[in-house]
């Protein structure tokens, strides 16, 4: 399989730093499957194209397959796989683009950090749904989607189409980001992987897919389709994508979307009463909390793409609301989600969005009665939690507090979870007792008295999935 990156960045040679790979070499990448070769058609100051080109070896592909495989047997020799299989090309872009993938360029980083002018190009690539589908996928993302079906034969018209598409994207995209929509959807538009799926796949999406999976359209059927459909591993990402923010409207045992080309099928989901959804609760949880202590203005801290923003503004008792986020990026989210530019009047005044960080001192965040941070102290190192405790409850010090975070003893009800993180940014989790000694620290050295709260089904074991504090200021500091 082939694919092209291209860009007009001047100097376009700049996309060699951001991919790692120098333009005037060929670089080759051995894999367990085949050759990867990474080479420059083009290379000058106005347009430059990388190319990644691989080889697959049917022969070690079939002897690196378990017995396991759709493709095993005679199947595993007689198919097209080896010429067109995109699980494989998303495996190789992993591979010789790893560096990349994480936004890293110690020589260029300000291109890194920023979306810059690509264009991406796949000659044939197998599609179950047809061009419609890569639209579908592509074009919420921020792409310009160019993507025709290829005949069986040119020649022969009235045999049809094929499975393949010749697709070509283009767009201002963070070169990281576009990395990773690619290895995510080209899978998932193949529907097929050529290896066997493990408890690790979930830990490759939500590293993939943190940043954009929550919010697309069709992260559903993504979801479904990246991980095999095994129903087991599905719960597991979407629980762990709720963790992200407050982003994912999927409940843990969302619905079955019938797939596109697809015969209709029965639901492998198990049987019981729908689920709401922990984001959808720990946002009733907060908001209720709020309503309970009377606060009129309400700060955000760390408010992502704004879904506690929305729910805030839709109750005119919330005079003003503000949101905070250090990613510039979630802040322009924020923004679309609330529509900020059709927005009436009357509910655009009481909005106010900011970039900032919670770990320095801020004027801004003085004034309000009430301050939140929903999911955002365990994405703190634990050396910087004394700033974080010295700016909102020493400087800013609003009259109230809402704290939530995950409950790290509640892990081991979610399969393939315990021992490890909800995601992969977490710094730490906390287990019921340790968010209380923290709590009562917090209340000792800043005057402050708090009500611990379970959020979420409160198990008789484990306790719940967030743990909630509401903070609230003595009149008089000790």
């Amino acid at each position: 399989m082939l694919l092209t990156i291209s860009t007009t960045l001047r100097p376009a040679t700049d996309l060699g730093f951001l991919l790692h790979k120098h333009p005037g070499r060929v670089q080759e990448f051995e894999q367990s499957f085949g050759m990867a070769r990474v080479f420059y058609p083009e290379a000058g100051e106005d347009r430059c194209t990388a190319a990644l080109l691989l080889e697959v070896d049917p022969v070690r592909l079939a002897r690196s397959r378990g017995s396991s495989s759709p493709d095993f047997s005679l199947g595993q020799y007689v198919n097209d796989r080896p010429y067109a299989a995109s699980s494989l090309l998303a495996s190789a872009l992993a591979d010789v683009f790893r560096t990349a993938r994480t936004g890293r360029c110690a020589s260029r980083q300000d291109l890194a950090d920023g979306p810059i002018p690509l264009e991406i190009c796949l000659p044939a690539l197998p599609c179950r749904g047809g061009a419609d589908l890569a639209h579908r996928l592509f074009g919420p993302l921020g792409w310009e989607v160019r993507a025709e079906a290829v005949p069986l034969d040119p020649g022969f018209p009235e045999w049809g189409e094929s499975r393949y598409v010749r697709l070509a994207l283009r767009g201002n995209v963070r070169l990281a980001d576009a990395l990773n929509h690619l290895y995510v959807l080209l899978p998932v538009l193949d529907d097929a992987k050529h290896y066997w799926l493990a408890g690790d796949e979930v830990d490759k999406l939500v590293r993939a897919g943190g940043g954009w999976l929550a919010a697309h359209p069709d992260k559903g059927l993504i979801t479904r389709r990246y991980l095999g459909r095994r129903w087991a591993l599905t719960r597991i990402a979407f629980a762990r994508l709720a963790e992200l923010g407050d982003d994912v409207e999927e409940t843990l045992d969302p619905p079955v979307e019938e797939e596109p080309g697809a015969e209709p099928s029965a639901s492998t989901a198990p049987a019981g009463e729908e689920r709401v959804p922990l984001n959808t609760l720990r946002r009733e949880a907060v908001v209720a909390a709020l309503e309970e202590i009377g606060a009129r203005t309400v700060l955000d801290l760390g408010c992502g793409s704004g879904q506690l923003l929305s729910a805030l503004l839709a109750k005119p008792a919330f005079a003003k609301v503000a949101g905070m986020d250090v990613s510039a990026r979630a802040l322009a989210l924020a923004g679309r989600r609330l529509r900020t530019d059709r927005m009436p009047d009357a509910k655009r005044a009481r909005l106010e969005l900011f970039q900032g960080s919670l770990t320095y001192t801020d004027a801004r965040l003085a004034g309000y009665d009430a301050a939140v941070l929903m999911e955002v102290v365990e994405h703190v190192d634990p050396p910087r939690l004394s700033a974080l405790e010295r700016v909102v409850f020493g400087t800013a010090r609003p009259a109230h507090v809402i704290v939530t975070t995950p409950n790290v003893e509640h892990n081991v009800r979610y399969e393939l979870l315990a021992g490890a993180r909800r995601h992969p940014d977490h710094r730490f989790e906390w287990s019921r007792a340790e968010f209380a000694r923290w709590v009562a620290g917090v209340c000792e050295t800043y005057g402050y008295a708090a009500d611990l709260r379970p959020v979420g089904e409160d198990d008789p074991e484990v306790g719940p999935p967030t743990q909630m504090a509401v903070f609230s200021r003595r009149e008089e500091r000790p």
